[in-house]
């Protein structure tokens, strides 16, 4: 199907990802894609995108996947260019919102400069990260997002190394909102999109998004995964207000590790730790958990 459109005709498309896509079957970030739209309801934002899956989703130009203003920038610089942007909407009277997507590799890593930049600053944009724990548009590379234990491209044997904590990162810059996004929990999920859009100032949303292809797992279990994530308390789901309030929206249920490491090749290797990888949750909940009871979000948050 060609996706190639007038000028007229894209005046008229208020939907964020159209049919022509070049995303893979099972890809965490297609259904962001598709929450996010549903959960704006029309809006037409301007995306700013890196190097990654993201820019790739659009298609060989002419053509364009993406039905609202996109803007491709270096892998370094979206929150840079969205700064920009933004600063462009508000010098023109305009409400418009700006979206800056990117993936793990240009959030955690090459663009992490500037991300933390524009959170200092408290620039009007909306960051949101699918994290897909590699560099998944370069052939599967290991990024600071990589979990412990995990196979990638770069590191055959499994990553020795835990994956950065990019939410208590983002805290630490006392930013308006940061979250994280659970493509298993659709009603969250749509909640705090428009939260996060109906606010000003720099928010972040971190998005763990499935890739079949790096994961070594099946496309039709991608949401089953981000099920099992949480349920065994390896991906947390929760809030931060200005950086110092703390709200937990889903708690693990005891969903043994092994039922999530299982469903994914990726894992078959040597440096996987699992006594280690529990003793890590462990502590993890240790934190959100005395955080939540000593610094709670307020009714108003």
């Amino acid at each position: 199907m060609s996706t190639t459109v007038a000028a007229e005709e894209f005046e008229r498309c208020d939907g964020i990802l159209r049919p022509g896509n070049t995303n893979c079957a099972g890809c965490g970030m297609s259904i962001g894609h598709q929450w996010i739209e549903q959960a704006l309801e029309g809006t037409r934002p301007t995306l700013c995108i890196p190097a990654c899956c993201g820019i790739v989703t659009a298609g060989s130009f002419p053509t364009s996947a993406y039905g609202v203003p996109t803007v491709a920038t270096t892998f370094a610089s979206s929150a840079a260019v969205a700064t920009g942007v933004s600063a462009v909407h508000t010098m023109n009277g305009e409400d418009d919102l700006t979206v800056s997507w990117a993936g793990d590799g240009g959030t955690y890593d090459i663009g992490i400069a500037t991300v933390s930049a524009a959170a200092e600053r408290n620039e009007d944009i909306l960051y949101v990260c699918y994290d897909n724990e590699i560099y998944g548009n370069t052939g599967g590379q290991r990024s600071s997002a990589t979990p412990q234990g995990a196979k990638t491209s770069t590191t055959a044997k499994g990553k020795t190394e835990s994956k950065k904590d990019i939410m208590a990162i983002m805290a630490a810059h006392r930013i308006p909102y940061c979250a994280t996004l659970s493509v298993a929990h659709r009603e969250d999920f749509f909640r705090k999109i428009k939260k996060a859009a109906g606010m000003r100032g720099f928010r972040f949303l971190m998005m763990l998004s499935p890739c079949p292809t790096g994961w070594k797992s099946e496309p039709a279990e991608s949401v089953d995964l981000i099920r099992l994530a949480i349920g065994c308390g390896l991906f947390q789901l929760f809030e931060v207000f200005d950086g110092r309030r703390y709200r937990v929206n889903a708690r693990r249920d005891g969903t043994p590790l092994n039922d999530y490491i299982a469903r994914q090749r990726r894992y078959k290797s040597e440096s996987l730790d699992l006594e280690g990888l529990e003793q890590s949750i462990n502590e993890g909940w240790a934190f959100l958990d005395a955080m939540e009871k000593a610094f709670p979000a307020r009714d108003g948050d």
